[in-house]
């Protein structure tokens, strides 16, 4: 397991070495619950260490001046949330019960993203575990944990990144989900975010300001300085700590366009590469800038925002806002998502002011990119937090859910869409004063840019995110219990049982053999599968029949009035399988 440089670390069972970088003070006093601050040994480069009597459960702080006491940016865990002390935790407290667990195979991954507040915590989202394994999940995805200020955010505003949330669970609870889900064969990933820290909670400026660059801004603030290399190291080790410590199988690197330092990303995928050699270890992008090459070697695969802005745009007839880049032909666009990754690989966006968007992809495999219909950012960041099916034709949406769970592609499922969920999930935090009436304020003020929410009045429809209410309609029930939630169940189980019968144990060497748009709502997309078979997949999201060029072949899956070899009615599907030429 790799040794932390920064934080407190158990070196006996009654001894901790606490390591603290605050490179812009000269004299660190270490607070041993409501002892008198230790003078720290002050050493090169901006370090303070101290090795001190004491042991797991220790409360802490540093004094780094008379009137400011900070946690451990590197803390463990937190007794009293981002503003309190941090605890002394022992990593070896939890007896991991799967010590044989090597991981799952990329190309067998269904993934389920979640937010863990939404569901009661570590152990809400460990009750759910064996529901999702029978529907046919294979990895499970936690949304941001790290610590953040308040009872419940999306997590993204986190700014203490070793630190479960306290609101979701213990080190120990979090751990025990993990084991849970390595016993019912799941693996489990995290997002993590190292483009930024929350608004509220974060103290580096206040002693290590090398820690940010004063050239660059982000929409978050001052850029983190990945160009020093102790910034560099602390986000490497965060990484290997969720890996190591906590045993998951895979990381989220959320929004790495933020992360001007490119370099600092391959050294991050090279040195986990290197650390972790005994069991299979997935590292997958959010990417704006569509960098293909990084998909190469370094990481797994990427978020394909593309291929979700295409769909939604055949689901839903929505244009306005970036769906305007896919207006023109979705089928088109969604067409090349399917053989070759990215619809922008290079090209201008019209949305974007003409700028040049993405790399070449063609020559990735399909498993190098993550489908999805909906996540937390594509239904969240909606004004009103809508889910697919409380906006869209429920056919047209089947139709995008089976071209989803039987493309090569890798399939992400946002929570409760497996059920057909209509309940939103909305933009939420848990600030007060200024903090929380900014937050509501440029929320609203984002949205005033869209028609439908030009005037005042129409903005104050827009549900304050501070407000406990907007949390509480965010979780879902996750229980079919009318007929429509178990008409979905059913539909989405079926499709993920035929893609792991019939193709997962193909797909691995699955390559493109071509797609193409029908009409501007219909499209065909093929594959040679690793065995030499063919997949076909044919969808119709638009209202009348179309006629289909003649394929050979098993048609083991069809949704929809007259779905064969010869055609498609409106909103229909057709999958194939069937011997390459």
């Amino acid at each position: 397991m790799t040794a932390l440089s920064h934080g407190a670390t158990l070196i006996a069972p009654n001894r901790t070495r606490f390591q603290f970088w605050a490179p812009d003070i000269a004299s660190i006093g270490l607070e041993i619950g409501d002892e008198a601050a230790r003078l720290m040994r002050a050493e090169e480069g901006g370090w303070h260490r101290l090795e001190v009597d004491c042991g797991a459960g220790t409360r802490y702080r540093y004094r780094i001046s008379p009137d400011l006491a900070v946690p451990d940016p590197a803390s463990r865990a937190q007794a009293d949330d981002v503003h309190g002390p941090s605890v002394v935790v022992d990593p070896a407290a939890y007896a991991w019960r799967n010590t044989q667990w090597r991981g799952r195979s990329w190309h067998e991954a269904v993934l389920y993203e979640l937010h863990p507040g939404a569901l009661g915590g570590f152990r809400g989202v460990m009750g759910q575990l064996p529901r999702l394994q029978a529907l046919g999940i294979t990895a499970v995805e936690l949304m941001p944990i790290a610590d953040f200020f308040g009872r419940h955010n999306w997590g993204y505003d986190g700014v203490l990144h070793f630190a479960p949330d306290a609101a979701y669970g213990t080190p120990e609870e979090l751990k025990a989900l993990v084991d849970r889900a390595h016993d019912l064969g799941l693996m489990m990933f995290q997002d993590v975010v190292y483009n930024h820290f929350g608004p509220e909670g974060n103290y580096l400026h206040a002693y290590a300001s090398a820690f940010f660059r004063d050239d660059v801004q982000t929409p978050w603030g001052a850029a983190i300085d990945f160009k020093n290399p102790v910034v560099r190291r602390f986000f490497v080790e965060n990484a290997l700590y969720w890996l190591e410590e906590y045993r998951f199988d895979g990381l989220r690197l959320d929004a790495v366009h933020a992360i001007p330092d490119r370099d600092w990303l391959l050294e991050l995928a090279e040195t986990v590469q290197e650390a972790i050699t005994d069991r299979q270890v997935h590292l997958v992008l959010e990417n704006d800038d569509n960098d293909a090459p990084l998909l190469e070697q370094a990481f797994t695969a990427q978020w394909n925002d593309d291929a979700h802005h295409a769909a939604h745009v055949l689901i839903t007839g929505e244009t306005g806002g970036y769906y305007s880049d896919y207006a023109e032909n979705p089928a088109a666009a969604l067409a090349r998502c399917l053989g070759e990754g990215f619809a922008f690989q290079g090209e201008a966006s019209a949305y974007r002011d003409g700028a040049r968007r993405g790399r070449p992809s063609a020559h990735l495999s399909p498993d190098r990119f993550v489908f999805f219909l909906q996540n937390h950012d594509q239904v969240g960041n909606r004004a009103m937090g809508d889910r697919l099916a409380a906006i869209a034709d429920p056919d047209a949406l089947k139709v995008g859910m089976a071209l989803l769970l039987l493309s090569p592609q890798i399939p992400l499922l946002f929570m409760g869409e497996e059920l057909g969920a209509r309940e939103p999930f909305l933009f939420f935090t848990d600030y007060a004063g200024e903090l929380a009436e900014a937050v509501k304020r440029g929320r609203r003020k984002e949205f005033g840019k869209f028609p439908e929410f030009a005037t005042e009045e129409a903005q104050r429809r827009i549900p304050d995110p501070n407000r406990p209410e907007t949390f509480r309609q965010s979780c879902p029930s996750l229980v079919a219990e009318d007929a429509w939630s178990r008409g979905w169940q059913d539909y989405v189980q079926r499709l993920i049982a035929l893609r792991q019968e019939a193709l997962v144990a193909r797909f691995n060497g699955a390559r493109s053999d071509g797609a193409q748009a029908l009409t501007p709502r219909a499209l065909q997309a093929r594959w040679i599968l690793g065995d030499g078979t063919r997949l076909t997949l044919s969808a119709n999201f638009g209202p009348e029949p179309i006629s289909l060029p003649p394929v050979p072949g098993w048609h083991f899956f069809s949704h929809g009035p007259s779905a064969d070899a010869i055609g498609l009615g409106g909103k229909s599907f057709l999958a194939i399988l069937g011997e390459a030429s």
